[in-house]
């Protein structure tokens, strides 16, 4: 659940290698903004509806990753074990375990690990296991980045229904955990960017219209990165193709090469940047076309036309898959 401007979302959103994608977001609503009819309901309760949509939908999901109040909610574990979700959740420090008589609760030693990052070099990262009584199906690790402070902000307890030996599972558990915080990040990033909070609606219906088209835009943009596009080799035999058509305009590349803007980073950010370039011949045209009608020029008209067709043909692939 994310605040935003008062209004409480539940988002679910996907990661594939490195590119978020968002999938459903609901509005959270208060008793106290209730309407006559409506129905009440929690956080974890929209998010077990947006689980059993996800699956209706057809999605196949490898791993649930979620912070402490799902983590903390029975209701949204059974729902994630109704459809034999692999899942690996966050909870409180405090978290409750039955254990029976005599049975206690230790630490095993910690050991390191690296935690790695698209862009960054690998940092060392420690993990270690929690044992309610005895081991169970379910496994509960803590996380640190700092063995002697263990500050608040980076230290995590985590559970999971992930199988395999303890050494698979203590490398593997850190970087899979680790994405949550990433996804998120960028996340928040990514819809900020495209004006997530920038509305000045009062209803909720119409915010979460808003919402739905941020979303619409958030994933044509995640479809067009260079993860999601298709693969290298036919984005080369279309630029091939591109350069052997006898036309008027330049070649895609010598076109990409003139913007002073164009960014040719791979990444979310660069590719909506370079979507905002390829449409602005386009949105002009669009701006001055009522003015054109009043003052009729035709040469300026066809200019821009031209320009927008032009600029047209750099068509960013849609992912086919």
């Amino acid at each position: 659940g994310k605040i935003d401007q008062g209004i409480v979302s539940v988002n679910a959103y996907g990661v594939y290698e490195d590119v978020t994608l968002p999938l459903i977001c609901k509005v959270f609503k208060p008793k106290s903004r209730l309407k006559p009819g409506d129905i009440y309901k929690t956080k974890t309760e929209i998010a077990c509806e947006i689980i059993e949509e996800l699956m209706d939908y057809g999605f196949t999901i490898k791993l649930v990753l979620s912070d402490s109040l799902y983590g903390e909610s029975r209701r949204f574990i059974q729902t994630l074990n109704k459809h034999k979700l692999n899942w690996l959740l966050s909870i409180r420090s405090n978290h409750g375990v039955w254990l029976g008589p005599g049975q206690k609760v230790r630490a095993n030693r910690w050991c390191a690990f690296e935690r790695h990052f698209r862009l960054k070099k690998p940092e060392q990262r420690y993990i270690r296991e929690i044992i309610f009584g005895t081991r169970r199906k379910i496994t509960y690790w803590e996380l640190t980045t700092d063995l002697k402070e263990m500050p608040e902000q980076s230290t995590s307890f985590v559970m999971t229904n992930l199988q395999g030996s303890r050494n698979t599972l203590k490398k593997e558990i850190g970087d899979l955990y680790g994405l949550r915080t990433w996804v998120e990040y960028g996340f928040r990033q990514c819809k900020q960017e495209l004006g997530w909070t920038d509305y000045r609606l009062t209803h909720i219906e119409g915010i979460e219209k808003w919402w739905e088209v941020i979303f619409c835009v958030y994933l044509m943009i995640s479809e067009q990165t260079e993860v999601l596009s298709r693969n290298t080799s036919s984005l080369e035999k279309n630029r091939e193709n591109s350069k052997a058509r006898k036309d008027t305009s330049p070649a895609v590349e010598k076109q990409e090469a003139i913007h002073d803007q164009w960014r040719y980073e791979r990444g979310w950010k660069s590719v909506l940047n370079n979507m905002r370039l390829i449409i602005q011949p386009t949105l002009m045209l669009c701006v001055i076309s009522s003015w054109l009608s009043v003052f009729p020029n035709q040469r300026l008209l066809g200019g821009l036309k031209q320009l927008a067709w032009q600029v047209s043909r750099y068509s960013l692939h849609y992912w086919d898959g």
